[in-house]
Formats: structure tokens, sequence, C-alpha cells
């Protein structure tokens, strides 16, 4: 499976981006996106802000779930108490006739089965820990960009935990 985390201030406007790809069963953690598809990724994750707004109130969580669903591209979110959107962009890998059979147990299987729900909110739940520590520097101000190596290394290694 492949992903695509993006971080959404509270003007629309990116902060954070990374793609990564799966590490469980196998994979070797690196985004498998189709090249003539890999430029949809920020517009099919900025389309899904209008549910996000629609969805937050509704709740009153900080996970949303999966919010959104364009062909076989899945969007969960998660908000923080600030405004912040953490939007995961994820893309089943399509299994080859020789890896059917395990492709079919893995939680990359179903994007919205509960084994990959929870295996998302535990990803986006150290993402926010580590948001928080980022965030509370005090040479960061409200929707700047996070250009921290060590941010997106934390990022990669919770990507590779969980998902």
């Amino acid at each position: 499976m492949s992903y695509y985390l993006a971080i959404i201030g509270t003007q629309d406007n990116p902060l954070f981006e990374c793609e990564f790809g799966t590490a469980k069963q196998g994979g070797d953690g690196v985004a498998r996106f189709p090249e003539q598809a890999r430029h949809m990724n920020q517009f099919i994750v900025h389309s899904s802000l209008d549910i996000v707004e629609e969805v937050q109130w509704g709740g009153g969580q900080m996970y949303l779930k999966c919010i959104d669903s364009y062909y076989n591209n899945y969007v969960s979110c998660f908000m923080t108490g600030g405004n912040i959107k953490f939007l995961l962009l994820h893309v089943p890998s399509q299994p080859s006739s020789s890896t059917a059979t395990r492709a079919s147990t893995s939680i990359a299987a179903n994007p919205t089965s509960p084994q990959t729900e929870e295996a998302i909110k535990q990803f986006f739940t150290e993402v926010y820990e580590n948001w928080v520590k980022t965030i509370m520097n005090p040479f960061y101000s409200v929707n700047m960009e996070v250009k921290s190596p060590v941010f997106r290394a934390r990022v990669m290694g919770a990507g590779k935990k969980y998902l």
C-alpha cells in the first residue's frame, strides 16, 4: 500500500507533505504510486477538505476515520484541537497473481477494515504527539511550514511501525 500524508493548516495551506509505502509483510517502505497519477495526490487530498469541514463537527472526535474515496484512493483524517488537519491518502497495492493469497490477509487488502482503521489511528496518534513537540518550538509560528528532518524521520518511523 502507498501512503501520502499531508498536514494542512488553518488557512488550508500545506504545512508538511511526505509519501511512503507499507513496511508490513515484506514491504520495503517505498511508495508505489503510478507515475502518471502521482501528481493527483495533492488534488485528491485538497478535494477532501470540504468533506472534512462537514464531518468535523458531527462526532466530536479527533480521528474522523476514512472520510472520502476517489476511485481506488482513500482519505483518512485526524483533526487537532487547533484545527490542523492530518490527511492520509492510502492506495491499496494491486496484488500480483503470485501474491494474491498473501495480500488478501494483510490490512492493506481492505482499506476500510477495522484493522486498517486502528493502524491508521495509531499512526495518527504518534504523528500528533510528534507534531505537538515540533510546534512547541519557540521559533515556530502558526501556519508555518515544517521542514524539520527530525519530524520527517519520526513520521516515516511511525509509518514503518504501524502501516
